[in-house]
């Protein structure tokens, strides 16, 4: 007499695995040009933020900033139309939206 086995009971389909980070093999130059007209935030090597939309920036990272707002210690501070930075003094720009 033969043995019954019974078949393995049905596995369940595999979780499809999430997608991969997006990759950043962009230049700073691109992300420079891609964030000029939208919302940034520029680091002072004081440590003083400012916020505002890049008007434009040239190669010593001069930057002049519409609707700025500076940030001192994460308060609003000062409220100006426009602001210029002069380049030496920029840390970071980081974008304030998403690209």
């Amino acid at each position: 007499m033969e043995a019954y086995t019974q078949p393995p009971p049905p596995t369940a389909p595999a979780e499809p695995s999430p997608p991969p980070p997006p990759t950043t093999s962009g230049s700073p130059t691109d992300f420079l040009k891609g964030v000029v007209g939208k919302r940034v935030v520029v680091r002072l090597t004081s440590g003083v933020d400012y916020q505002g939309i890049l008007s434009c920036l040239d190669g010593y990272m001069n930057i002049a900033l519409e609707q700025t707002e500076e940030h001192v210690d994460g308060r609003v501070t000062n409220k100006y139309g426009d602001a210029f930075i002069r380049g030496n003094n920029v840390l970071y720009i980081s974008a304030a939206e998403v690209l």
